[in-house]
């Protein structure tokens, strides 16, 4: 079977269940990976997997594992990604609020830029913290800052959210060392330098488009902030109206999303720009020390690290009793839980699509439009985004297709031009086959239509934002 067709069908599946028979996602999206992996031939998993670099007997044994399997395996592919972060974020955010960092961090936000630009604040806190962090990292740690912040204005919830992940998705596609970019710098010959530094000038004008777009997706949607399993928002109202004094100081507050951020930028950016085989220095004890930063600075790590640190801050400052700590963690992981299922399900579709063929398919079909690099870049890279859901193998299989013309000594602008095509690509269209879109759902409280009307649009429209200036960019100012 096509797998033009099995997409299809698994669209078809994942509307019907979701929408028409109001399943929950969990289900319906391991009921779509289930039809899914039962449309694909054999010969298709073969093709998949030899793809992946397996020898042909290897590939043939892969392809004869049962659909279950398959499933569970790339389900916990998922899990084995975001498996800790989720439930270690899931602590570090209730913790925040519940010790009132959360309460004092928005305090001190709104002394330095005024309500007024709070939000804007949180678009280009997420964008820089998304550059060396991954990006449902910041989420994960942004959202509840944006909960406390909505309670405090009374209002804007909607635009706070939007603002927080406006700013973290699209550095997620522009700005090494984001895993995505870093890896198009390199199969497309860039430098990883130039690439950031227009990254970042690119990725600062498609947010404030987001941010326009949020302001006005705020005006048209009246989304309220709702409880949630892990803090209801008579929790969040009183701590809000707590005197300064009973407040954490300001460097404990942020300690816990701030020493986790530091030490994986410090982690990402040496592992962008260090010299294989090369030391760190030609003295043994700063090694040894450089290795406990980065073994800090693993994010697995690096979050358990801050989850240790917003417990003490509970206890030292939030006046929790210990004997209660252990009943707080365990809701927190409750909600945490429902997170991580969602997202591996999510994950565990996106799989069985990849596992169709899909993207090759569609490589096959786009091997002949006789279109403009830049706008067939970003074509591609949209194509396979919105058919299998994941942004980065989006990114790899435009590279794939497009390294070698990126190299031609003919080609008539600099190929960063292609890079920022990709990721600009890699935006469009966010939905129920993407993890990430379930991240989003979960931590802003969003129902999926809700979601579909305001995540999707204004993450398209920024892609879209984002292919404009950039073949503008290519024609005004083309480095070569």
């Amino acid at each position: 079977m096509d797998p033009i067709v099995i997409l299809l069908v698994g669209i078809a599946v994942i509307l019907i269940s979701i929408i028409l028979l109001k399943l929950h996602p969990f289900i319906s999206l391991l009921l779509s990976a289930i039809v899914v992996a039962i449309l694909t031939p054999e010969s298709n998993l073969i093709a998949y997997f030899i793809t992946k670099g397996l020898a042909s007997e290897e590939a043939i044994n892969m392809s004869q594992k049962a659909v279950g399997e398959r499933i569970a395996a790339e389900f916990g592919n998922t899990c084995t990604k975001i498996g800790i972060l989720i439930a270690m974020a899931a602590i570090i955010g209730k913790s925040m609020l519940e010790s009132g960092a959360a309460e004092k961090i928005i305090r001190s936000m709104l002394k330095v830029l005024g309500i007024k630009n709070a939000p804007f604040g949180f678009a280009l806190s997420s964008f820089f913290l998304t550059i060396p962090v991954f990006v449902d990292t910041v989420i994960f740690l942004m959202m509840p800052l944006a909960k406390t912040m909505a309670l405090k204005l009374k209002k804007n919830y909607l635009l706070l959210a939007l603002s927080v992940i406006a700013g973290a998705v699209m550095a997620n596609s522009y700005v090494p060392p984001s895993p995505g970019p870093l890896f198009l710098a390199s199969a497309m010959n860039v430098s990883v330098g130039l690439l950031m530094v227009c990254g970042i000038v690119l990725g600062l004008c498609t947010i404030s488009v987001g941010f326009i777009i949020a302001v006005y997706l705020n005006k048209k949607f009246d989304i309220p902030l709702r409880d949630t399993p892990d803090v209801s928002i008579k929790d969040i109202t009183a701590l809000s109206n707590k005197e300064d004094k009973d407040l954490p100081p300001l460097l404990w507050a942020v300690l816990p999303a701030l020493f986790p951020m530091v030490m994986i930028c410090i982690r990402s950016y040496y592992e962008a720009f260090k010299t294989p085989g090369m030391p760190i220095s030609q003295h043994e004890w700063l090694n040894g020390l450089f290795d406990i930063v980065l073994f800090t600075g693993d994010k697995n790590i690096a979050l358990f690290t801050g989850t240790v640190i917003a417990l003490f801050t509970l206890l030292k400052y939030g006046k929790m009793d210990k004997t209660k700590l252990t009943a707080f963690v365990q809701q927190a992981l409750m909600s945490g839980g429902g997170i991580i299922l969602i997202t591996a399900s999510g994950g565990a579709f996106g799989g069985m699509l990849q596992q169709t063929g899909i993207s090759q398919r569609i490589a096959v079909l786009s091997a002949d439009f006789q279109l403009g690099l830049i706008p067939l870049a970003f074509l591609i890279t949209m194509i396979v985004r919105s058919a299998q859901g994941s942004a980065t193998v989006a990114l790899i299989t435009a590279s794939g297709i497009l390294a070698g013309m990126a190299q031609q000594s003919n080609l008539s602008f600099h190929p960063v031009y292609l890079c920022l095509a990709i990721g600009s690509g890699a935006k469009l269209i966010p939905w129920m086959n993407d993890a990430g879109f379930w991240i989003m759902c979960q931590t802003s409280n969003f129902t999926e239509t809700e979601a579909l009307k305001t995540i999707t649009p204004m993450q398209s429209i920024m892609g879209i934002t984002g292919l404009v200036l950039t073949m503008l960019a290519a024609w005004l100012f083309p480095m070569i």
